[in-house]
């Protein structure tokens, strides 16, 4: 698990100045989750893919440098020519692909996501350029669109304002699969993107609607991370309320930041701190996001 948090955090920062050579070396694992669906696993967000007599649909494309690689293993899979990308939210450990399989089929995404892969903008306090035309979504949607292919509905919602403002969960109806992306996350605490669009109370709120939409035995692949459960996501519910209430108990009395910490607001939450979203990050993503003004 330590090193598992240590390469997420890496990447997503490397990503923001250019993709770091050795993600050239790493591998393609392919697993089996139901059905029709498989989860691939390389050096970012995981990849979930629908493989059938219709072709292949794919949900994030992870990095450049890894495409040739991804292509191989869903080639492993079935020789069927793949069909549509789905871009689950703009961070280019989920995108980095896009120009390259764009060769091949159209990318998918909500309209937030073409908006800030073209405009560029501001993640982790580095500044991320405009990418270039051929790697932008060509088809894109405000609140859900859905595709028929392999026995599937193939249902592709946003839910805005989580992780960010562009998230998408994708559901595969027939093979009992979600692909959460990073609205849930098994490395520990989450990263929230607050300076484009995230928030708490919007991630919980995205995790909550699918559970209650989906059946108790759903197969889960997560943004990062092992194939998960229903469970698992009520469990990081659970989390996320537990520790925003803390926080915003603290900010009623009229504490601050540096007082939480030093209070260690988030005691017997330890298991959840990592080295890329450590307790003391999460308090102050916390704190930030439950005082600062609404649009």
């Amino acid at each position: 698990m330590r090193n598992f948090v240590i390469s997420v955090g890496v990447l997503l920062v490397a990503f923001i100045n250019a993709q770091p050579q050795d993600i050239s070396t790493a591998q393609i694992k392919v697993t089996p989750v139901a059905g029709s669906v498989y989860m691939l696993e390389g050096a970012g967000g995981n990849i979930g893919d629908s493989a059938g007599e219709d072709g292949v649909v794919v949900v994030d494309d992870q990095y450049a440098l890894l495409a040739p690689k991804i292509q191989a293993a869903l080639k492993g899979i079935t020789d069927k020519p793949i069909r549509f990308v789905i871009n689950t939210r703009w961070h280019f450990d989920h995108v980095g692909g896009n120009a390259y399989f764009q060769q091949q089929a159209p990318v998918i995404a909500q309209d937030n996501v073409r908006k800030r892969l073209e405009q560029g903008g501001t993640l982790l306090g580095r500044q991320v350029p405009p990418v270039e035309r051929d790697a932008l979504p060509v088809i894109t949607f405000d609140d859900r669109v859905t595709l028929h292919l392999n026995g599937e509905e193939i249902r592709v919602i946003h839910f805005p304002n989580g992780h960010t403002d562009g998230d998408s969960v994708v559901l595969f109806s027939k093979s009992n699969v979600v692909h959460m992306g990073d609205d849930f996350v098994t490395y520990g605490f989450p990263f929230i993107d607050l300076d484009n669009g995230g928030s708490v109370g919007g991630m919980v709120s995205a995790v909550e609607k699918v559970i209650a939409t989906v059946p108790p035995d759903t197969r889960v692949i997560p943004g990062h991370g092992p194939i998960s459960t229903v469970a698992d996501m009520k469990t990081f519910v659970a989390m996320l309320k537990e520790t925003s209430a803390r926080v915003q108990a603290g900010i009623k009395q009229g504490k601050t930041l540096d007082q939480l910490k030093r209070e260690k607001v988030l005691a017997g939450f330890e298991k959840w701190s990592g080295e890329f979203i450590t307790s003391d990050k999460f308090i102050k993503s916390l704190y930030t996001d439950l005082t600062r003004k609404r649009p």
